[in-house]
């Protein structure tokens, strides 16, 4: 048994069909119409011609024509002629849903986002035109047609509303279709949650072979982020070592030599940490100053002077 949404979809479209016959059977009599009455036209004026004192040219439309018999009659005859096919066009581009974007953009009471209803109500405005004239039996038959389709197409938006053309819709049956269809399902899971003092080698391998994933994942920037860029092809560096413009260097300082005769003696039990069997090269300003003592105050020269003796 079939479901009720093929059933719905099914019979949309078959009056879908039914309403493009009926405007191309509205455009074929249409341009009938309009042959037979430049026909019937130029047959009156015939006629005005030769016979003046006819009584039939004092009649309001022209004999075999839906023309008044008035001032620019054959105009305004075939301009509403002409109205009807171009209306008629339409309504079957609309219909075929081409261009759908042009409807949707500049018609769109006529596009997807409307209903069946304005469409039949185009549909009895067209039909009601033509029924309203003396016209042939084709022209009648098409126009009838046309107007019972109309009211049909009413009636569906009544029911349906904007959703109407969207269940007819071929594109949506195809969506609705494959949405039946069981499709197997892959579900990315994140890893979970582990400090990096718990991670071994093949744990952390593994957490690294997801790095294709489209999720974010924020590695730092210890061993991780290293790995993770590598095998994205990125090269890290390290930046170079340098002050900023606005800091001063740092002064040098060279500690001072220590002689050889103030380093400790080996006799001593604890060593101190300046004392080492190391070669030091002293100058010889400061061995001369080391080696030679200070000269000591003779008793001859006193306390007060050199040329003093003893008092």
């Amino acid at each position: 048994m079939a479901r009720p949404q093929k059933l719905i979809f099914l019979g949309l479209n078959a009056v879908r069909v039914l309403s493009i016959i009926g405007l191309l059977l509205v455009f074929a009599s249409s341009i009938l119409v309009m042959v037979t009455n430049i026909k019937a036209v130029n047959s009156f004026q015939a006629n005005r011609v030769t016979n003046a004192t006819d009584l039939m040219l004092d009649c309001d439309y022209i004999e075999g024509s839906t023309v008044p018999n008035q001032p620019a009659g054959v105009f305004w005859a075939v301009v509403a002629t002409l109205l009807i096919i171009f209306q008629v066009i339409i309504l079957i581009f609309s219909e075929l849903r081409w261009p759908a974007v042009f409807f949707d953009r500049y018609f769109p009471v006529l596009g997807s986002d409307f209903g069946l209803g304005a469409l039949g109500i185009f549909q009895c405005l067209i039909g009601a035109q033509i029924l309203s004239h003396h016209v042939d039996d084709f022209t009648l038959v098409a126009a009838f047609f046309l107007f019972s389709i109309g009211c049909l197409n009413m009636l569906l938006g009544l029911i349906f509303r904007e959703s109407a053309k969207s269940k007819r819709s071929i594109r949506g049956n195809k969506a609705d279709t494959n949405k039946g269809l069981i499709a197997p399902q892959f579900v990315n899971v994140p890893p979970p949650f582990v400090p990096n003092a718990f991670l071994n080698e093949k744990a952390d391998d593994a957490s690294f072979a997801t790095y294709k994933s489209t999720d974010k994942a924020n590695y730092g920037f210890g061993r991780q982020g290293e790995k993770a860029a590598g095998l994205r092809g990125f090269i890290l560096q390290r930046p170079e070592e340098s002050l900023p413009r606005y800091a001063s260097p740092t002064p040098t300082f060279s500690p001072p030599r220590v002689p050889r005769e103030l380093s400790t003696s080996s006799s001593s039990s604890f060593a101190s940490p300046m004392s080492y069997r190391e070669t030091i090269e002293i100058p010889d300003e400061h061995r001369s100053r080391s080696e030679s003592p200070p000269p000591m105050p003779t008793h001859s020269q006193g306390r007060y002077g050199r040329n003093h003796g003893a008092f």
